[in-house]
Parts: structure tokens; sequence; C-alpha cells
């Protein structure tokens, strides 16, 4: 199987489709520094940062300006396409050019080619992401001065990361990642499925468009039921949780609004929580960064979604896969 990753790999780096893609996250990461040097005042003062309750070093990856998203925005946007990029024609490619049955002719085993392809995509999203969180951290640390702030700083950029804040966003990592493979396991799947790769390529960017710009449309974002309107006269105030916690469960079935309700908490401390809070209980919650325990305990439900998510995707694409019958045409 190695042979298979490291082959895989090498047809990434050398394909013009690694090129685009990383140029795409060198574009996101350029777009995500330019938002934190306009955008870092107004993240530090919500996050608590400028009274000393919040994470400096988190808000460079938080911080947004006007209509110029923030980096983490740029990566749910960027990570399902690189997914589907990199597998929609993994397996339907090879048996139309004929090569995968001149490749299983070989001493190689079947389950090698596509835990082979799977992990090598795996290790290019992880490059990506390094790659995109090391410039913004890397460029952060040296360029911006907080001493306009009220920070009192010996050097030139933010404080260094404290030990929470980089357990954080390695989590942020990690979650990434998982999520990145559960796209390429549905695109992995479909180039199992079908025989051409139009068709590998066309319903997972359907079932994205579905599951990220339908969230979108709505105009619904991670706070969704994090405050309920005053009661009406046409409706109590039960009435209105019951229907907001209906409408939170149904958006949790999508891949993309649990990513992003599990960076939010991760990045983001001073969130008020998941669940659905009214307007007079957030008026007495103090706003005070939830610690690093109670932020796994949110998302734990979240990081298992989006695993299983994955493994049942490249689960039925390997079975798929182990028991279709290939022949040289």
């Amino acid at each position: 199987m190695i042979a298979i990753i490291r082959k895989e790999l090498a047809d990434y780096f050398n394909s013009m489709r690694f090129l685009v893609l990383f140029l795409l996250v060198l574009v996101a990461s350029g777009f995500g520094l330019f938002a934190v040097k306009q955008g870092l005042r107004a993240t530090l003062e919500a996050s608590g940062a400028v009274t000393g309750d919040g994470f400096v070093f988190l808000a460079l990856f938080t911080s947004s300006y006007q209509n110029i998203p923030s980096l983490t925005f740029s990566i749910g946007l960027i990570l399902p396409i690189v997914g589907i990029a990199l597998g929609f024609d993994a397996i339907n490619s090879e048996r139309t050019g004929g090569t995968l049955s001149r490749l299983l002719a070989q001493p190689v085993y079947r389950d090698s080619v596509i835990n082979g392809k799977f992990l090598a995509g795996i290790v290019t999203m992880i490059i990506m992401m390094g790659t995109a969180l090391l410039l913004v951290g890397g460029f952060g640390l040296i360029w911006f001065d907080l001493r306009p702030y009220g920070f009192s700083m010996t050097g030139i950029g933010v404080p260094f990361p404290t030990p929470e804040e980089i357990i954080r966003l390695f989590l942020y990592f990690v979650i990434s990642v998982v999520y990145g493979a559960f796209w390429m396991g549905l695109s992995l799947l479909f180039s199992v499925v079908f025989r051409r790769a139009a068709g590998s390529l066309l319903l997972p960017l359907a079932l994205f468009l579905i599951f990220y710009f339908f969230w979108v449309l709505l105009g619904l974002g991670p706070a969704i039921a994090n405050s309920i309107s005053p009661v009406t006269a046409s409706s109590s105030l039960a009435e209105q949780i019951q229907s907001a916690e209906l409408q939170q469960t149904f958006l949790r079935l999508s891949p993309s609004y649990l990513f992003q309700e599990a960076y939010y908490v991760l990045l983001l401390p001073v969130a008020k929580g998941l669940g659905v809070i009214t307007i007079a209980q957030a008026r007495f919650m103090v706003a005070n960064p939830i610690s690093l325990s109670q932020s796994l305990l949110a998302i734990w439900p979240h990081l298992v979604g989006m695993v299983s998510l994955s493994a049942i995707c490249f689960g039925i694409s390997y079975i798929i896969f182990m028991k279709q019958e290939i022949r040289a045409s």
C-alpha cells in the first residue's frame, strides 16, 4: 500500500489540478491575512481579548472585514472543493484508461489500491491545510503590532499563542481534515459507482451546493438558535423554542453545518452555546470564555458525526470496489 500512496502523491503533486488547488489555498490565506489586518480590532473587542479575557492568536483565523471572509470561512468553502477534486476520478479514470486492470494484474492487493488512493488524498489535504494555517499564523506573529490596541509588547506581532490556543487550533486542524475526508470519501464512492468522471463530479458538487449554499441562502449561521425573540401574540415562548430546536436539528443533518458549529465553538470560546438560548437568559450570561473541556463536550457529537459520515462513505465505496468485476477492455 505504501507504493500506491507514493505513486498517488507523485501524480497529485505533478498535476495541474494540485497546482490550481494549492493556488486557491494560497489566495484564501492572502485574503485571510488582509481581513485580519483590517478587522482585527473588531474581532478582539468581540472576543474580549482587549480586556485580557479572550484569545488573541485565534483572532488571526476568525477575523473578517466587510465582504472579505475570514480564513476559517474560506476553508469551510474550499475544503469540499479540494476533497471532491481529489477523489471524483480516482477509480473510474483508471478503469476507463485500462490501467486499473493492468495494475491489479500485478501482485497488488485490491484493497491496497483504494486505501492508498484515499490516504494519499488525506495527506494532500493535510499539506494544504497545514500550509494555510502556518502562513496566517506565522505572518500574524510577525506583522501585526497590537500595541495600539492596548497590549504591552516587547516585539512586533501578536503575542505568542498560549498552550490552550495551540490545542484549540490543532483540534480545528483535525476537524477540518475529517470534514475534507468526508467529501473525498463521497466523491470516491461516486467514482467507484459511475464509470464516467462527469457523473462522479456533478453529483458530489450538487450535494455540496445543497448542504452548503442552502444553509447560506436561509441566512442561518452557527448562532441560529442562540436567541429567541420575545413572545408574540401568535405564538408562545415554548412554541418558539420547540420550532428553533426542530430547525436546528434539521440543519445538523448537513455536514457543512456541523463543521461550522464545531469550529465556531473551538476558535470563538466566548460563544454562548449551541443550544436554544432566550434573550432573557442571554442578558444574565457572563461573557467569559468557556474552557477547553467544555468546548470539547459541546463539539464531541459533531466530531463523531463527521467521522461516522466519512467512514460510511469510504466503507461503502470499499465494499463496492472489492466486489466489482474489473476486466481489461
